[in-house]
Parts: C-alpha cells; structure tokens; sequence
C-alpha cells in the first residue's frame, strides 16, 4: 500500500466514523460509542483541548498562563492556539456562542 491509498483509507475511515457518530448520538447513543471508541485518557485529553479552545475565544489569558492553569505543556496549547486560527470563521463563531454566550447565559440564569 502507498502512503497515498494509506492516506485515503484513513480519510475514508475518518469521513466512516463521523456518520457512525452522528447515527449514534440521533439514535441516543452518542456516548456509548465515544465511551467504547476513546479510551479513559483520550476523553480526558478532549475535555482538555475544549478548555483550550474556550479560553483561547474568551482571550483573557496569556499562553503561559493557561500552561500553568491547565498544567499541559505549551505545545498542546500552542496546537489549540493553531487549529483555531486555522478554522473558518464560521466555526470560530460558533464555537463562540457555545462556549462563551451559552455558559454566560446559564450563569446568568442561575443568579436570578
């Protein structure tokens, strides 16, 4: 196998697994399968790039600062930093009003 077919397998797999996930979580089983597919420190390693990505859109803290807050080293960060300004616009938006507008409202909410 080339690196070129090798590359396009893992697209294939890649593009396969999305439809599988977003079956699952349409038929209520979303978590199951991310729970059977990741393992304990793989999840573990999402959560920590979505507080990557949160702080990195709420903008208040330096990389160095969010190293040490988040105790990972300054190349998970720096990759965070990376992908999100790779992403389209369109994303960056709406990873904003996910993470941020929802969770301001939420707090919001509570202190009523």
């Amino acid at each position: 196998m080339t690196i070129d077919q090798d590359n396009s397998l893992s697209e294939r797999d890649w593009t396969r697994f999305i439809k599988l996930l977003a079956e699952a979580f349409s038929a209520g089983q979303g978590e199951a399968l991310l729970n059977l597919m990741l393992t304990a420190d793989e999840r573990q390693g999402y959560g920590t790039r979505l507080c990557i990505i949160e702080e990195l859109l709420r903008s208040q803290l330096s990389q160095r600062q969010l190293k040490d807050q988040l105790g990972v080293g300054i190349a998970t960060i720096t990759r965070g930093s990376n992908g999100l300004k790779s992403a389209a616009p369109e994303l960056r938006e709406w990873l904003t009003e996910q993470l941020l507008h929802k969770k301001d409202e939420a707090t919001d909410l509570s202190r009523e």
